[in-house]
C-alpha cells in the first residue's frame, strides 16, 4: 500500500464481545489488558507515512515495553529509544542484536555506559558535562569510540503541554547557556563522537502547528551552534511530544500538518530522528476491570473495581478521567438482590487501600451493575509499565495479546 494511504488510519481498539470473552473465561473477577497488535502495526505505519524520506522514527520504549509490542513494532520503525539498561536488555531479548537502539534520560552511571557499548547502542544522549567525562572515561578504558548527541534544556519560554521537560529547572538536558562549555568540553573527551542534538522539550503537545513551529527553533538552534563552533551537525533528535486527547477519544494529532509545517526545516539537513510513545501505544489496547461492589459514601456513588491504580497507573498521576464504557453482563448467580445505580454520576475506585486508588471521579452513566464490567479505552502507553504492580500484593492482570483477531502466545 502506499504510503499515503496510511495517514488517516488512526482507529481505537474497542474490545469486542468476543475479545470481552477471552478476558472472561476463568472463575474469578475480571481484570485484564487485552492489545490489537495489527492495529498496533497500522497506527505506527500512519505516523511515519507522512514524514519525509529519510526521517527516522524511533519508537520510546517507556511507554510499553511488552515484548510482543516490541517485536509487532520492531518492522515499521527505525529503531527503540531507550532510558535504562534495563530497556537495552529487552530490545535485544525480544528483538535480537540487529534491532537499532538510541539512549537517553538523566542519571547515567558506569556500567550503563559499559553495557551500551558491549551491547552495540549506537548513540547516548548525554544529559550533563559530568556524564560526558564519564562516558569517556569509560569508553577510553574499554578502546572504544562512543558517539553521543548533547540533550538541550532550552532557556525557554516553551509552549505549555501535559509535561515539560525543557524550557524550565527541570532535572534535564544541558541548559541552553552551558551548551558552549559542552562543545568546548569535547576536545578532553577524545573517546566520544559528537554527532548533534537531542531536544526532548515537551510531552504531549496537542497543537500540531505550535509543535511543528518548536522543533523549527530547535533545528535553527543546532544548525547555529554547530557553525559557530566549528563543530560537525550529522543528527537533530526532535524527540517525541506528538499528543493524544484522552477527553477526546476522536481526536488525533495531525501528522499530516505537521510533517508539512516542519518539511521546509527538516529539507536543509541534518537528518533528523523523532522518537515517540504514546502516540504509537495508546490507542490499541483497553484495561477491563470487573466491578465487584458498589456503594455511596457521603452523597457520592463508588464503584469498587478489581483492579487500580496498581495496574494502570496513569489515570492518577495526570489527575485525568480516564474514558470508558460500561460493559453489560446479566448473569448473577447470588440469591439476593443485584446491587445496582441508575442514572447516576459514578467514581471508579481500585482494590488499595488508598484513597488515591482512583480512575475516574463522578462520571455520569445511565446504569451501572455489580459484575458488570469496565472497559477503560486507550490504556496501551504509561499504565501497566509505570504502576506500583505489587503494593498489597494484589493478583496481576491478565496481559492478552490479539493479532488479527487471534490469540497470540505469551
Amino acid at each position: 500500500m502506499a504510503r499515503s494511504s496510511w495517514t488517516c488510519m488512526m482507529t481505537l481498539f474497542r474490545p469486542s464481545a468476543a475479545h470481552v470473552a477471552l478476558a472472561a473465561q476463568a472463575e474469578k473477577p475480571v481484570c485484564a489488558f487485552l492489545h490489537d497488535l495489527g492495529a498496533l502495526r497500522d497506527q505506527v505505519r500512519s505516523l511515519t507515512a507522512p514524514l519525509p524520506p529519510g526521517t527516522e522514527f524511533f519508537y520510546e520504549v517507556k511507554a510499553n515495553n511488552d515484548p510482543r509490542v516490541l517485536r509487532a513494532l520492531a518492522p515499521w520503525v527505525s529503531g527503540f529509544e531507550v532510558a535504562s539498561a534495563g530497556e537495552v536488555l529487552r530490545i535485544r531479548d525480544s528483538v535480537g542484536p540487529s534491532a537499532r537502539i538510541v539512549m537517553g534520560g538523566p542519571a547515567r552511571t558506569e556500567d550503563d555506559v559499559r553495557l551500551i557499548l558491549a551491547q552495540g547502542v549506537e548513540r547516548l544522549h548525554v544529559e550533563s558535562l559530568h556524564v560526558m567525562r564519564l562516558a569517556n572515561a569509560v569508553a577510553a578504558r574499554a578502546g572504544a569510540i562512543l558517539p553521543i548527541l548533547l540533550r538541550v534544556n532550552l532557556a525557554g519560554p516553551v509552549p505549555g503541554t501535559t509535561l515539560t521537560m525543557g524550557g524550565s529547572a527541570t532535572q534535564f538536558g544541558i541548559e541552553q547557556g552551558s551548551i558552549a562549555d559542552a562543545i568546548a568540553m569535547l576536545d578532553a573527551c577524545p573517546s566520544l563522537r559528537f554527532e548533534g542534538f537531542h531536544f526532548h522539550t515537551v510531552s504531549n503537545n496537542r497543537d500540531a502547528a505550535g509543535h511543528a513551529a518548536l522543533c523549527a527553533a530547535e533545528l535553527r538552534f543546532a544548525r547555529d551552534w554547530s557553525r559557530a563552533h566549528g563543530v560537525d551537525l550529522r543528527i537533530v533528535n526532535l524527540g517525541g511530544g506528538w499528543g493524544v486527547d484522552y477527553a477526546d477519544l476522536g481526536w488525533r494529532f495531525n501528522v499530516a500538518a505537521f510533517a508539512r509545517a516542519l518539511g521546509p526545516e527538516l529539507a536543509q539537513g541534518p537528518r533528523i530522528q523523532f522518537e515517540c510513545g504514546r502516540i504509537v501505544a495508546a490507542y490499541h489496547a483497553a484495561y477491563l476491570c470487573e466491578i465487584l461492589d458498589l456503594k455511596r459514601t457521603h452523597g457520592r456513588a463508588f464503584a469498587l473495581l478489581r483492579g487500580g491504580t496498581h495496574h494502570f497507573r496513569l489515570p492518577s498521576s495526570w489527575s485525568h478521567n480516564h474514558p470508558f464504557r460500561i460493559i453489560p453482563r446479566d448473569p448473577w448467580p447470588h440469591p439476593w438482590q443485584r446491587p445496582e445505580f441508575i442514572d447516576t454520576d459514578i467514581t471508579l475506585a481500585g482494590e488499595l487501600c488508598t484513597p488515591k486508588d482512583v480512575l475516574a471521579r463522578n462520571v455520569a452513566v445511565d446504569r451501572v451493575r455489580v459484575g458488570d464490567l469496565v472497559c477503560f479505552q486507550m490504556a496501551g502507553a504509561y499504565g501497566w509499565d509505570i504502576s506500583h504492580h505489587d503494593f498489597l500484593c494484589h493478583a496481576h492482570p491478565e496481559r492478552l495479546f490479539l493479532n488479527e483477531g487471534r490469540m497470540v502466545p505469551a
